[in-house]
């Protein structure tokens, strides 16, 4: 019996991919969602650039797998730390240096710094900050005003349903987690201003869009250190009954990426089992 994963993947192989041709940079993008997203873009036709900050021999490891998946694309990987703001436009530059172009960027490098307010102290919320919302604005900024010379663009910006609800010991996270909506909505408006500006008309061609997404609890190595009694009772708060993957994360992602996708922008796209019901 065919299953429609399997009906989908075959579809896949017959068809032209969503982004193809395009050159898609992803930060945070060697392991966990990030990976996923980056295979994700590659099997849609993308030349796929993924930033990584450490672990540079998982980092190749992983260049050299998507690589072989992929023989006619380009994939590279770039070493920068978002956290700061000359790496971020560092790592752009590379990007289009070695690939020719930046069609989409995908801001998903995050980090945790779990405690209670009461023990957090001013490092633990400015180190979360930096990366997962200052990081992802001078990245936007960047690669925004390089689009916006284009002419067109994709940026999706990497939420959480923690950005919404708030979670006891994680309100550096969720602050910033949820700073991307607001950061989201206004960039969304500020490029079709700057499009016109530019003498790229709103309306014509795929346009320059910004959108966000907002993963629920999926199952990455961050989640496997969860202990079972806590993941169980997580189970129980999420209508569909189980994590999500990282492959259905990256999926939406290639959606908003596509070209065909030009009349989303400004939203954010909920992808959480149900969570927010």
């Amino acid at each position: 019996m065919t299953t429609s994963v399997q009906q989908h993947e075959r579809a896949k192989g017959t068809r032209p991919g969503l982004v193809q041709g395009r050159v898609a940079l992803v930060t945070g993008g060697t392991r966990g969602i990030g990976a996923a997203i980056c295979r994700e873009l590659a099997d849609e036709g993308a030349n796929v650039a993924a930033g990584f900050w450490h672990g540079h021999e998982a980092a190749e490891k992983f260049l050299a797998d998507v690589a072989a998946e992929h023989p006619d694309q380009r994939v590279t990987i770039h070493e920068g730390n978002i956290g700061h703001a000359d790496d971020c436009r560092r790592v752009l530059h590379e990007v289009i240096d070695q690939q020719g172009q930046v069609d989409i960027l995908v801001n998903n490098a995050g980090i945790t710094i779990d405690r209670t307010v009461a023990k957090m102290t001013d490092e633990d919320w400015q180190r979360v900050i930096a990366v997962n919302l200052s990081g992802a604005f001078f990245m936007a900024q960047a690669a925004v005003e390089y689009m916006i010379q284009r002419g067109h663009g994709r940026v999706i910006n990497m939420s959480s349903a923690i950005g919404e609800t708030g979670n006891i010991g994680q309100v550096n996270y969720a602050a910033s987690k949820s700073g991307l909506f607001g950061l989201t909505k206004s960039l969304a408006r500020e490029t079709l201003f700057q499009r016109h500006r530019a003498e790229h008309p709103v309306g014509e061609g795929i346009g320059l869009t910004v959108n966000a997404v907002t993963p629920g609890y999926i199952a990455t190595d961050m989640m496997a250190t969860i202990p079972d009694k806590v993941l169980d009772r997580i189970r129980t708060q999420i209508p569909v009954g189980r994590l999500g993957t990282p492959e259905e994360i990256a999926r939406v992602v290639a959606f908003l990426a596509a070209d065909a996708s030009s009349y989303i922008t400004g939203q954010v796209w909920a992808v959480n089992g149900g969570l927010d019901m």
